[in-house]
């Protein structure tokens, strides 16, 4: 009888509840754990910083592979995100429950892929990048660190998509506001070390994320056993289920080809700022970390999004998805172009968090200015992007990702680079902004005909 009320509670609130608050109490616990998560990306390398150019560098290089590991844990998640939300909302509970029982099964394959990685492939990866033996040493031990250790970034990130899912949204606030805490704390020992723990340097930073995505983990499924009711979770759903299985993999596969299509597109701008020389590579390695303090919170909006359209959808509900599309659209407009005023207005004071030099200060001052012209268009592309996901469209969002990263960016700052001025690259940014933007646009207006108003028929 409890979980009963439970489901018609969450159904109430979901369905019935006005769209602006639900969206708010859903996407601010999101938005300050990502917000809390960003920052502490940041404090890795600001602690980094103080060590050499060349360990920042190492971290710019790193970037590919974590983000390939983000991009399979949350894959998987929002694949099952999107399939649960559905089935709670057409009152199936029971394919709720195998669904999350199928993305267990999923991370944890995914995890040996990457441990597998961590223990051949991290110096060969940066052998590939740099012939520097500082940024090539310290950058190995540090993704081997972090992808031997990475069943807690899945087991956190699939447990707080299932509390997401369920509308649960507060207790990822704690799970990864701990895990980002533990870490911020535990940096400077592993990095600089202290009484009976050595100095490790980079490798340090890879320890303390490795800690804190444990913690997280721990908690993740502390919350999800003890108050996530919607779902039950026993031996029986933990397999590969016909009817899961198949839309978990829809909506994650394109997810994952997406966060992929970024990883790719990090190590060829990283291959080319490199051919200038390894202080741009370590300024745009800074530039992901700065610019993760406004995009973040966005992604937390986006997430929440797609929990409320997937759930209406299942409800066959189009104006509540209309109106929470819009908010959605509005409040990342507001983040993004509260970061185009600070890349604007005070680059040289971001760049100085990092003890940069004179060289790197002013080639950061010049990308910052010209990279974030592209924010206002993204926050639109963004926005109108959760809505493929929630509707089961996910190969949009691999092609919308296509276009910015791959089709567009890279040749655009390929050729650009010809022109032997670094300043010139940055323009590929904004460029490639333009051709996805619209690109969005055209697959939005073709999923809204096919799946939106038949609805209202």
């Amino acid at each position: 009888m409890a979980d009963t009320n439970s489901s018609l509670a969450k159904a109430n609130r979901m369905g019935t509840a006005p769209v602006g608050k639900l969206l708010l109490s859903m996407a601010w616990p999101l938005m300050l754990s990502m917000l809390v998560q960003a920052c502490y990306n940041m404090v890795d390398s600001l602690y980094v910083s103080r060590i050499s150019q060349n360990a920042i560098t190492a971290m710019g290089l790193a970037f590919p592979v974590q983000n390939m590991q983000i991009g399979f844990a949350t894959g998987i998640a929002v694949g099952v995100n999107a399939l649960l939300s559905k089935s709670l909302g057409e009152n199936n509970r029971e394919r709720a429950s195998q669904a999350a029982g199928t993305g267990i099964l999923l991370a944890l394959m995914a995890t040996g892929l990457f441990m597998l990685f961590g223990i051949f492939g991290a110096r060969p990866f940066f052998e590939m990048q740099s012939d520097v033996k500082a940024t090539v040493d310290g950058g190995a031990a540090y993704v081997a660190i972090c992808c031997i250790g990475s069943l807690g970034i899945f087991v956190e990130i699939l447990g707080e998509r299932l509390l997401q899912a369920t509308g649960k949204t507060i207790y990822t606030l704690y799970t990864q506001g701990t895990g980002a805490v533990i870490n911020i704390l535990l940096d400077p020992l592993f990095i600089f070390g202290w009484g009976p723990i050595p100095a490790m340097g980079i490798a340090g930073a890879g320890v303390a994320t490795v800690i804190g995505q444990w913690i997280a983990a721990v908690l993740a499924v502390f919350f999800n056993l003890k108050c996530n009711r919607d779902i039950t979770f026993c031996l029986k759903n933990l397999r590969f289920h016909k009817y899961t299985t198949g839309p978990i993999l829809a909506v994650g596969i394109p997810s994952t080809v997406m966060m992929a299509i970024g990883s790719v597109m990090n190590l060829g701008m990283n291959m080319i700022f490199q051919s200038f020389q390894e202080t741009a590579t370590a300024v745009f390695g800074l530039y992901y970390k700065i610019q993760s303090l406004f995009f973040m919170p966005v992604f937390g909006i986006n997430n929440a999004t797609i929990s409320i359209l997937a759930f209406n959808y299942g409800a066959r509900q189009p104006e509540r998805m209309k109106k929470t599309l819009k908010l959605s659209v509005l409040a990342i407009a507001c983040f993004m172009a509260a970061g185009l005023i600070v890349f604007e207005a005070v680059p040289g004071a971001l760049m100085d968090l990092f003890n940069a030099d004179a060289s790197m200060r002013k080639m950061g001052i010049s990308a910052l200015r010209i990279v974030a012209i592209h924010f206002p268009l993204a926050a639109i592309g963004i926005g109108l992007g959760a809505s493929f996901q929630a509707l089961g469209n996910g190969v949009y969002s691999s092609i919308i990702s296509l276009c910015r990263q791959l089709i567009a960016l890279l040749p655009v700052a390929w050729l650009l680079s010809l022109s032997g001025d670094v300043n010139l690259v940055w323009w590929a940014f904004p460029i490639a902004e333009v051709v996805s933007l619209a690109v969005t646009l055209i697959l939005f207006a073709r999923i809204y005909r096919q799946k939106v108003l038949p609805m209202y028929e």
